[in-house]
């Protein structure tokens, strides 16, 4: 069959991918290897920058209607950072990965699009004008461009022979959803050589609550592939907690590695890598999750502008440029977070000192713009001096949920230069100050009235007339 975008993977930033690709007009096709979809929670929280993204396209009150996701404090290290709690409009949610993908997959197939599963990708080949992808199955699928959301153990990087360096995992650290005979609040605990991570993970179809687990250390480590067993996590909870907390059910469990991975390109002709398949590390925060969303979110509008013919030269290129410094942060804060749980005793002496200073609201202002999302800031060429641009709009809603750009002209005054783009930008006469907002939501004009147009070609192509 043909398609204008093959989505291989049905994770969070596959579905993402999709979701955009269908706002701007794109026939998608979504396929997965999996023959059913995951039950395990790879991740367990919405940053407060992924709730906004989600509300601009109508997504995050219907979400957070399927349950109980309770506002949870972040933490850096296992550091609470209390203070940037009600810092924004959305604070960060306790939202379990599996339901985000079950529910993003049942507003996709309300939108006509259906998960392809049991999908094995085996052969990839690109030319001029296409990929075609061949499956184990003997299907093939032939689309002009093609998005790599298929996690860390990627099949279309490896066909690719896409570089994928940093550090390979040296040891192996067990993440588990359970269900405690005692409330464990938020907690990270070094004792004996092992560490172990405790945060809420919402509540079961019972109402009952659950906790992600996440232990491991020096000594503890085992193969990957190698079954997780209940009297391990027992073991675990034991040396830690001793006999205050135990095992009460375990819901699903896996081996997780501290590799910090990056591909040196998200771009590879008519292929972009996503989410995992651009970037691991181990599983702090979601942060993994949550930039793979914006990945998709960064990613969608710009193939969309490309099938259609009115992508402006370098567009898709700006994908990468604007997402791999974001990939990049991500694994050095996770990598010094890792170093800040270490068990060792230099690493205790950092650990006291770091205690110390997170005290200080600067430095949790400086975390939480780290971690939520909200504080990176994309380079915008011609723009850089204004405060605004590069960074989310975080007044707009409603407005950004067809999926096109967005003109905020208070004072109607750029009125007949908006018509010339009025098929790809939708201006508002409302808000307190001028300003060109991406679909992604990303702010790509302010201030200087001549600038405007130069960044309408810059991002939307040419103009109808």
């Amino acid at each position: 069959m043909t398609v204008e975008v093959l989505v291989v993977g049905a994770g969070p930033t596959g579905m993402t991918a999709a979701n955009e690709l269908r706002l701007a007009g794109v026939s998608c096709v979504l396929a997965d290897r999996l023959p059913k979809a995951s039950e395990l929670s790879k991740a367990g929280g919405l940053q407060s920058r992924t709730q906004e993204a989600f509300d601009q396209r109508g997504l995050l009150e219907p979400l957070l209607a399927t349950g109980d996701y309770p506002v949870t404090t972040a933490h850096f290290a296992g550091n609470l950072l209390p203070l940037v709690r009600k810092r924004h409009r959305f604070p960060w949610r306790s939202v379990p990965q599996v339901v985000i993908e079950g529910f993003l997959e049942k507003h996709l197939a309300a939108e006509g699009i259906q998960v392809r599963r049991d999908h094995e990708l085996a052969g990839l080949e690109q030319d001029a004008d296409g990929v075609t992808a061949t499956f184990a199955d003997g299907t093939a699928i032939r689309s002009q461009y093609l998005v790599a959301a298929d996690g860390g153990r990627s099949t279309v990087r490896k066909l690719l022979g896409a570089e994928f360096s940093g550090r390979p995992g040296t040891e192996t650290m067990v993440a588990a959803d359970v269900r405690l005979s005692a409330e464990v609040p938020m907690t990270t605990i070094t004792r004996e050589g092992y560490r172990a991570q405790v945060f809420p993970l919402g509540v079961d179809a019972e109402g009952r609550p659950l906790r992600r687990l996440t232990f491991g250390g020096p000594g503890w480590s085992r193969e990957r592939d190698i079954p997780v067993t209940e009297d391990e996590i027992r073991t675990g909870l034991k040396t830690v907690f001793g006999d205050r907390v135990e095992l009460v059910e375990l819901r699903y469990a896996r081996r997780i590695t501290n590799a910090a991975l990056q591909a040196a390109q998200y771009r590879h002709g008519r292929v972009f890598l996503a989410g995992d398949a651009a970037h691991v590390h181990l599983p702090f925060g979601a942060q993994g999750m949550n930039a793979g969303i914006q990945d998709a979110m960064n990613l969608g509008w710009k193939l969309g502008a490309a099938v259609r013919g009115t992508a402006p030269e370098g567009l898709l290129d700006s994908y990468h440029a604007e997402r791999h410094p974001v990939g990049a942060a991500v694994l050095r804060n996770v990598q010094a977070q890792s170093l800040l749980l270490d068990d060792g005793p230099d690493s205790a002496a950092v650990r006291s000192l770091f205690t110390e200073l997170v005290r200080l609201p600067e430095v949790q202002y400086l975390l939480d713009d780290m971690l939520s999302g909200m504080g990176f800031r994309y380079a915008i060429p011609g723009s850089e001096d204004h405060p605004l641009v590069g960074l989310p709009a975080h007044d707009l809603g409603a407005e950004l949920r067809t999926g096109r750009g967005v003109l905020v002209d208070p004072e109607g005054q750029f009125r007949d230069l908006a018509t010339r783009w009025a098929d790809r930008v939708h201006s508002v006469e409302t808000g307190a100050e001028a300003k060109l907002v991406r679909p992604d939501g990303y702010v790509a004009w302010a201030g200087d009235p001549d600038g405007l147009e130069p960044a309408l070609r810059r991002w939307f192509g040419a103009p109808v007339s």
